[in-house]
């Protein structure tokens, strides 16, 4: 994409749905807009946010969803998702927008929105979702074809109007060679998570967010043998895995009638009527840890997941919290745990590099509770 330089340039894009984005700068509400970059317009559609589940009215949700979404949706936001370096685009409110293209978070001063406008937009994308957001439900997260990732908040949870949270699937899913060659592996050398891959260690990918977790797991799924059968279960489906033989199942959210929800401990049990040869749980966030540890206890080998944690020494109170939330008392989630998981592996973002700085393995201390040796 091209650069430019000079003054920052207002942008808008004509669309129905998402009218002027306002532009920036002293004197924005009073300056006429005029636009130096036209962004192509998205065909006006009229969505139906009826119980049937629809998107576009007339069209099933697979036809909403037959090919990849074009950056064009976003608006304003285009300008910034054509670029192949950016991994993180996120609006909090209609005046305050940042990017990251790898190297941390940038601020954005070309793109500013008409709250009203920024709220069109943020229905419009949770619409070519498939799925439903209102002042009733003002908290969704969901997945374009594409791999887009696209979570909204909207007031009043929001106080400073509608937030939009945009994670950008890479174009080629990295290999692990990819990440050595990048310095992922300049703490921890990228042999010693190879050994684990090839002996079929059960993994539990640990790492605070955005700091590489997915990426890492999708790389360790790449390296796989081409004739294993992987199976992942994920509440947004966002890994993009290099191999012959990964599926992947996604919760699905209840319609509007409370009914039709699939969460992720019933996919897990479908899962393993799947036959997998390695089972994968995108993230572990509630009592399906219960189901996932039983899986990986009765010779599902091979299998990983990810957790959310500040460092390795924190893993075993996150899982405690976990295992509370499916009724497991501290010292049935350890010896599951321990049984369960053959390594922890935790990543960080120093200094904008994500790498991989330790490795440890579960264990329990003299009253039967869950610790972590490097």
């Amino acid at each position: 994409m091209a650069r430019r330089s000079g003054s920052p340039a207002r942008t808008v894009i004509p669309d129905e749905h998402v009218r002027t984005a306002h532009p920036v700068g002293p004197g924005a509400r009073d300056d006429p807009v005029r636009p130096d970059r036209a962004i192509t317009p998205v065909p006006t559609q009229q969505f139906d946010h009826s119980p049937s589940g629809r998107g576009v009215t007339g069209s099933p949700r697979a036809e909403v969803l037959a090919g990849p979404v074009p950056f064009a949706v976003f608006g304003p936001l285009a300008m910034l998702l054509e670029d192949p370096a950016v991994t993180d685009v996120f609006v909090n409110g209609p005046r305050d927008v940042w990017v990251d293209r790898g190297g941390g978070l940038e601020h954005e001063p070309r793109i500013g929105f008409r709250e009203a406008d920024l709220r069109h937009l943020a229905v419009r994308l949770i619409s070519l979702g498939g799925r439903h957001i209102d002042e009733a439900n003002p908290c969704v997260d969901t997945r374009l074809e594409g791999g887009v990732r696209v979570h909204v908040v909207l007031p009043p949870i929001s106080p400073n109007g509608t937030l939009i949270s945009i994670r950008v699937a890479r174009r080629h899913p990295l290999s692990l060679a990819d990440l050595e060659q990048g310095g992922f592996f300049d703490a921890v050398p990228a042999s010693r998570l190879t050994e684990l891959v090839v002996k079929r260690s059960n993994l539990l990918i640990s790492g605070a967010a955005g700091s590489g977790k997915t990426t890492l797991l999708a790389a360790i799924l790449g390296a796989a043998s081409p004739f294993e059968r992987i199976v992942a279960i994920e509440d947004v489906a966002e890994l993009r895995v290099d191999h012959p033989h990964f599926l992947a199942l996604e919760s699905r959210q209840a319609n509007l009638e409370g009914a039709g929800e699939l969460g992720l401990a019933r996919l897990l049990r479908e899962a393993l009527r799947m036959r997998p040869d390695r089972l994968v749980l995108g993230e572990c966030r509630g009592a399906e840890i219960r189901e996932l540890l039983g899986a990986l206890n009765t010779g599902h080998d091979g299998g990983a997941g990810t957790l959310h944690a500040n460092s390795l020494a924190d893993v075993p109170a996150r899982l405690e919290a976990l295992g509370a939330l499916a009724g497991m008392t501290p010292a049935a989630i350890a010896r599951q745990a321990v049984s369960a998981i053959g390594a922890v592996i935790h990543v960080e973002r120093r200094g904008g590099t994500r790498m991989l700085v330790g490795i440890g393995r579960l264990g329990l201390d003299g009253n039967d509770r869950l610790v972590v040796s490097s």
